[in-house]
Parts: structure tokens; C-alpha cells; sequence
């Protein structure tokens, strides 16, 4: 939600935090209001599955499960975070200046994108890649860093989205 200001989680927003005692709360900014505080997540949830958010391999299960090292999952513990409550793409401007259900993938979508490409046991690069290195995609990102700000988590969007640029421009000479 956007309370006094700032986009956070009502369920952790302590009242004690405002001394003054003046709590605004409202939903969150330029997405589509249903009701009160209840807005719109439709177009985010469909640029959301457009990234394919989930662990992609073809080979064989093994046995157990699939390993990953301590090493490994620690380059996803910050993406790994995200909740989507949607504070990233509320709070950016390019989102808010392309279309509804067909523009700009946002923050989120693009975070989680990095999530799974990261990860050693996915082998979906490749599809992802063609995806989100699009005319919707990462290259619409103009570095603003209000979704870092908003984010609740403390997630940095943003780092995650050159990552991506940088794979994509490393893709491009048939290095990954």
C-alpha cells in the first residue's frame, strides 16, 4: 500500500511509526483502483508469466534432487525475495508511460527473469532471453531507481535488470 508517502507493507507498518499520529493510507499509485484500496494486478500478473517464473530443465531428474551449492544460491538471495506486491512496477515510470497489458515487462518481471536465469539448475536462458531482451523488455528500463526505493523488500530491481542487459549483450556474440 502507499502509507504516508511511501509504498509498504501493511502488515509490517508499525503505528508507533508515526508519531504525529496522522496515518494516510491509500492504494497503490497509477494502477487501476477496483475498489478502496484494491487495485488492478491483472496486467502485472500477465507480464509476470510472460518471463516464464519457474525452474526450466530438460535433462533427466535425478535421483534426489537437483544440487545447488551454497555458492550458487547465494547470488539469488536478494531476487529470491521478491513477494510481488507490485511497489516496483507501481512506482516506475516507464511502466507508467507504456501500455496497460502489452508495454513495458516492469521491474518485477524483469527481477524474477534474473532469478531464474541465475540460477545453475535452470536451462532456460535461452527462451527467457528472447523474451525479455524485446522491444518490452529490458532495454526500456531508463535506470531511474524508483523501484528501488519502493521495494519493501529491499530488493534492488535495478541491478537486476543490467545483469540481464549485460547477458543479453554477451548473448549477442554467442558467449552464453
Amino acid at each position: 500500500m502507499y502509507i504516508n508517502g511511501a509504498y509498504r507493507l501493511a502488515c509490517e507498518t508499525q503505528i508507533g511509526w508515526f508519531p504525529d499520529g496522522q496515518i494516510t493510507i491509500g492504494p497503490l499509485p497509477r494502477l487501476r483502483v477496483i475498489k478502496d484500496l484494491v487495485v488492478d494486478l491483472e496486467p502485472f500478473f500477465a507480464k509476470y508469466e510472460q518471463i516464464k517464473p519457474y525452474l526450466i530443465n530438460n535433462s533427466q531428474p535425478p535421483e534426489q534432487e537437483r544440487y545447488q551449492s551454497p555458492e550458487d544460491r547465494r547470488k539469488l538471495n536478494e531476487v529470491i525475495d521478491c513477494i510481488l506486491c507490485a511497489s516496483c512496477y507501481s512506482s516506475c515510470p516507464t511502466v507508467w508511460m507504456s501500455e496497460e497489458r502489452d508495454g513495458y515487462l516492469g521491474p518485477a518481471a524483469l527481477t524474477k527473469a534474473w532469478r531464474f536465469i541465475a540460477d545453475s539448475r535452470d536451462q532456460g536462458a535461452r527462451e527467457r532471453m528472447e523474451v525479455i531482451a524485446s522491444e518490452n523488455g529490458l532495454w526500456r528500463c531508463h535506470t531511474a531507481f524508483n523501484c528501488v526505493e519502493a521495494c519493501p523488500k529491499h530488493i534492488n530491481p535495478t541491478e537486476a535488470i543490467q545483469n540481464l542487459k549485460k547477458k543479453a549483450i554477451l548473448g549477442k556474440f554467442g558467449i552464453w
